[in-house]
């Protein structure tokens, strides 16, 4: 089943039980296929008692309609500060925010964006890379996050590692 008829079928649920359904990642494998739902909750976080919810009523739904073949793990996650980014809309409502996404096709000889929104026309995403305007239609973005401004949010940033300063030896007097 492809990711669209799966949004098809996921969306109304969760729409449903008052959350906002984000979209999914499918990553499909022999052994067992993995399911990643994102939700958020308008005006909250997503509590843990959410994703609980919408993971027993997509459980349900997917026994009734088995739209997967093969086995495959659920998750239902929040969308968290590095956000995924699915349809254009997202890009709209993420305008001025910086994004990471890589796009199936190159454009201008790249495969890998990262820059802030400037603009979202008809089905075209304006970002500012390196200073220079580019243009990516969103049918060709694979995946796309924000980056968060962890300053802004008042995180500070994960601790630089300490450069490596070669091998230890060891003493021969202590043994």
């Amino acid at each position: 089943m492809t990711n669209e008829k799966l949004n098809e079928l996921l969306n109304p649920l969760v729409s449903d039980l008052g959350l906002e359904f984000v979209g999914i990642e499918f990553s499909p494998s022999r052994g067992s296929s993995l399911l990643r739902v994102y939700i958020d909750a308008p005006g909250r976080p997503v509590a843990i008692e959410d994703c609980e919810r919408v993971s027993r009523e997509i459980s349900a739904l997917m026994d009734v309609n088995d739209p997967i073949e093969g086995r495959y793990t659920l998750e239902v996650s929040s969308p968290g500060i590095d956000r995924p980014l699915f349809t254009l809309e997202h890009f709209v409502r993420f305008v001025g925010c910086t994004v990471k996404l890589n796009v199936a096709l190159p454009v201008d000889g790249r495969h890998r964006f990262q820059g802030e929104v400037l603009s979202v026309e008809d089905d075209r995403i304006h970002l500012d890379q390196d200073g220079k305007e580019v243009v990516i239609s969103h049918a060709n973005v694979v995946k796309a996050k924000l980056i968060p401004d962890y300053e802004a949010l008042g995180i500070s940033a994960a601790p630089k590692k300490k450069a490596d300063t070669g091998s230890r030896k060891r003493d021969p007097k202590h043994k």
